[in-house]
Order: structure tokens, then sequence, then C-alpha cells
């Protein structure tokens, strides 16, 4: 019996909702794919492997609905793919390119992907990669839709997958790829901060939507322990840590459907619809850690994110998101 297993009840549907996914190929985020499709969303799967998100769709089309939705009470969706590599900006600039020229619009985006304890590398941007994949990928890639989803609201959210290990993190300003930190504890250190980044950057994007009224509810969530591909890297905690996590942890660890649940509700359910820069756990708002909760840290990481993106702050937020649609461009 597993301990943590909330379920989205909300029965929304998402006719005519142009939904964005990162990392859908697997895991959480096609099992949240499955989902807006079966709710009849336009699902949009962004994803680095391209194969691996053609065979996902072909699944999703096969099996439309997840246990916890086994009968329809409307048409489906669509499912498409686009090419996403997070640890390229070029490749970031690309997708959101493609993505702004070929949609009518954006409602949702679920920025989903990402790499836990992976060994510490630098990707050709300059930037240790659990940094880059998990949160400045994403960082740029939201800021480069906005426009788009501004156009698209009322009613649009985004959903930054977080975790509860963000408390352990801090936000390194002195040396944000840990070139100085011990060499053994900087792919732990690295996850830490990358998913501390995601809520605070949450907590600030939600400040401005709601400076400028923009009809864009923004979450971070923390999806509970989940088996998916990213128990690759488990091994890098400790030797042994599949076996630990697949035989000891069993109890507590959730399959891929159960983990995406909190995503879903984020996403879709009709009272979170009425919050915006919250974090969430088990499809309920939570309490994050002291840091992920102080607003000097959410704007100081704002305008040092903005700094190693080379895009300047501007206190009118239209104008600064026109000089981050320069960014295409390059």
């Amino acid at each position: 019996m597993r301990i943590y297993n909330a379920v989205c009840s909300s029965k929304a549907r998402l006719d005519g909702k142009i939904t964005v996914i990162t990392g859908a190929n697997t895991g959480i985020g096609k099992e949240t794919a499955r989902d807006f499709y079966s709710r009849g969303a336009r699902v949009i799967l962004a994803c680095r492997n391209v194969e691996k998100a053609k065979v996902a769709v072909k699944d999703i089309k096969h099996n439309p609905f997840s246990s916890k939705r086994k009968q329809a009470e409307g048409k489906l969706g669509d499912l498409a793919v686009y090419p996403l590599d997070l640890c390229s900006f070029k490749s970031i600039r690309e997708c959101a390119r493609m993505l702004l020229k070929q949609e009518p619009a954006i409602h949702i985006l679920v920025n989903n992907a990402g790499i836990m304890f992976a060994p510490y590398q630098l990707t050709d941007d300059g930037f240790e990669i659990q940094l880059q994949s998990n949160y400045l990928g994403h960082f740029l890639l939201t800021l480069l839709l906005l426009p788009k989803m501004q156009s698209s609201a009322p009613g649009c959210r985004i959903v930054n997958v977080s975790s509860l290990a963000h408390i352990f993190g801090r936000i390194h300003f002195n040396d944000i790829n840990l070139e100085k930190s011990w060499w053994y504890l900087r792919s732990y250190i690295a996850y830490y901060q990358s998913k501390l980044a995601n809520i605070l950057f949450t907590k600030k994007l939600a400040q401005l939507m709601k400076e400028t009224n923009s009809g864009i509810n923004v979450y971070s969530l923390h999806p509970g322990v989940v088996r998916t591909e990213l128990s690759r890297n488990y091994d890098n905690i400790f030797p042994g840590g599949k076996l630990f996590f697949r035989y000891v942890m069993r109890p507590f660890i959730k399959n891929s459907e159960q983990g995406a649940q909190t995503t879903i509700y984020c996403a879709v359910d009709e009272k979170a619809a009425n919050e915006t820069g919250l974090y969430y756990t088990e499809c309920c708002v939570t309490r994050p850690s002291e840091a992920a909760r102080n607003d000097q840290i959410a704007e100081d990481l704002w305008n040092y994110t903005c700094w190693l993106l080379r895009l300047e702050p501007n206190k009118d937020f239209s104008k600064f998101l026109k000089t981050v649609s320069r960014q295409l461009n390059k």
C-alpha cells in the first residue's frame, strides 16, 4: 500500500486548448500528455528525443485513458511533436520560433523536463547541465512563449515541476556552476539548486503576471518520489542506489501516472484557477522551504538569471518581453 497517492479529481475539459509539455516522451510528462489528450486538448510534446516522442504519441493514441480517467466525456484531442533540447539555447529559440509561428495560441505550458544527479559537466552554452536543463532552459522558453500566452489569456497556466529536494538547496550566486564545490557533491548540490530555482522563478513570475493583469497563473510542485527514467542516476547518490529505491523504498515510490497527478491538478483544477505563485504536493498547496519563500532571493535570482542570459531587466514588463523576443533572432 502506498502512503501518498492523491488523485486529481477534476473533470474539466480542455477542448480548444493548446498545451505544451517539455520532456513529454516518458514518465510524468507522458502521463500528463495522455491526460490532456483525453480531455480534448491539442498536446505538444516538446522533447529532445523526437523518435521517443513519436513512440509516445503512438502509445497515447492507442491507450488514451489512464486508469484514473477510464471513460471520455467528450472528443479526444490532438498530438504533435516539436524538437526541444533544453541544454541548448539555440534549440530553445528554434522551438519557440516554431511554436509562435505555427500555433495560434498556447494556453498551458508545463515545464516538466529535467535531469537528476547527473555527472558534472557544462553545456555548450557554458552552464552546469542540471542548472540549464532544469531551470535556465525553462526560464528562457517561458519568456519566449509568454507573448503568445498573453494573447491567449485569460485562463492560461504555467506549471513548473520542482521537487521536495529544493529544501536542501541554495542559490550559489558567486559560483553558479559549482566549480568551487567538492567534486563528489556537485551533482547533488546542482540538482537541489535547480529545483529551488524553479520555485523562486514561479514566485517572481506570478508576481509579475499579477502586476500586469496578464490572466496567466503560475504554479510549482513536488510530484512525489516517482519511478521514472530519472532513476537511471540513482547509483550516483550512493552505490546500490537503484536497488535501494527499487526495493526498500518501494512502498513510498509512485509510478508515472500517480506522479503526474499534482501536475495535472495545477494545470486543470477549477479551484487552482483562483491561485497563483504557490507550491503544491499531493494536489494541495503546501509550504516550501524558507529560502523558497524569500522575496529578496527571488528578486535577486530573477535579475541574476537575466544577466546570465544577457537580458536587461525592465520595470515595464511589456518592454522587457520585447527585448527577450530579440533572442529569437540570435
